[in-house]
């Protein structure tokens, strides 16, 4: 299982803002996650008692992170990545603090060795939330 302890030791997030708890399905094109954090008043992204819908992307961010770790061999180590670019996101809701789990999804629609194109979504309960797609820049040096 792939859950929060995994994901704090494979990705670069820490503490509180290691925001999923779990990998529930991972293939080398797609990742599905979990995430409760949403819910929690200590959440990191809240901004005056609230976690506004756009927060999402950095939990999509997160799932990408975690589908490159997943992707390293046995015993290599993830290389770093960033964002480079969000395009296309529709916020189809006005906060992401909903009373259900959140259900992440990212899916590597092209990509080499220098950047990769993911689409996202983030949902509840299967209605979505939001959605886009995202660039990602992988840099040469590998996580420390």
């Amino acid at each position: 299982m792939y859950d929060q302890a995994w994901l704090r030791d494979h990705l670069p997030h820490r503490g509180e803002m290691c925001l999923l708890d779990e990998v529930e399905a991972c293939d080398g094109d797609l990742i599905r996650c979990r995430a409760t954090s949403h819910r929690d008043p200590s959440n990191p992204l809240r901004h005056a008692g609230r976690l506004g819908i756009a927060a999402g992307i950095e939990y999509a961010a997160q799932a990408m992170a975690a589908h490159g770790a997943m992707l390293t061999p046995a015993g290599g180590r993830p290389r770093l990545g960033y964002i480079a670019s969000v395009r296309g996101v529709e916020l189809l809701a006005g906060r992401l603090d909903v009373a259900a789990d959140l259900q992440v999804r990212a899916e590597r629609i092209s990509g080499d060795d220098q950047t990769v194109l993911y689409a996202f979504e983030v949902a509840a309960e299967d209605v979505p939330l939001l959605r886009g797609r995202a660039t990602v820049v992988l840099r040469a040096e590998v996580a420390a």
